[in-house]
Parts: structure tokens; sequence; C-alpha cells
């Protein structure tokens, strides 16, 4: 079983977010290209992973906290891109909920020490 950064995961979830969030505060969508969340392959690295313990509860929960965030985040693109701002930025806060849904499913990934 190869290994997963969660650290440095949680760590790139956090920046992005963090850029996202900014860029709908400021109205300033063009300096952050909002998509790069499309091309995220850490659901298909956490399943490489874990390979025999891909069914995990865990990695399950992860996944559908993953997908729901990715969800919310076209949405908002989607809304933003066709004029309709105000949409958009109200689906920010459950935009944050979820991102830190991601990042506790992530912490649930951890290996157990010394394992």
């Amino acid at each position: 079983m190869s290994r997963i950064d969660i650290d440095g995961a949680i760590r790139k979830h956090n920046q992005w977010r963090r850029q996202f969030l900014n860029a709908f505060a400021g109205g300033d969508y063009a300096d952050m290209p909002l998509s790069e969340h499309r091309s995220c392959t850490l659901a298909l690295e956490l399943r490489a992973a874990l390979g025999d313990g891909s069914q995990s509860a865990a990695l399950l929960q992860f996944l559908v906290a993953h997908e729901l965030f990715h969800g919310l985040a076209d949405e908002i693109i989607d809304l933003s891109n066709n004029g309709l701002g105000d949409e958009a930025d109200l689906l920010l806060p459950e935009l944050n909920e979820a991102a830190h849904r991601v990042v506790a499913g992530l912490d649930r990934l951890r290996e157990p020490a010394g394992g």
C-alpha cells in the first residue's frame, strides 16, 4: 500500500478553499482558476493507496463529503458564470461546511500510529 500525505492534502484543500472564498468575497474571479477543483484526483489517489481498504466506512464517508464539496463548488461557479453572483454567495457558507467535512474525513483516514 502506498502512502497518502494526509497533511499535505488537507493543506492543499484548505488553501484552495480560502482562495475560492476570497475570490468571491472580493469579486476578483479572474485571478483564480475557479474550475481548478474539477481536476482533483484526491479520491482516485486514496482509492489506489488504500487498496483492499477502499471500501472502509471512513473512506466511503470521505468520498461522499468530497463529492458534495465539488458539487457545491461547481454550482457556485455555474451561478457566478451565469450572472447570478448573489445566489452563488448564498451557497458559500454551505461550501465552507462541506470543506470542513472533507478535512474531517481526511483526518479519519490517517493510519493508526505504528501501523
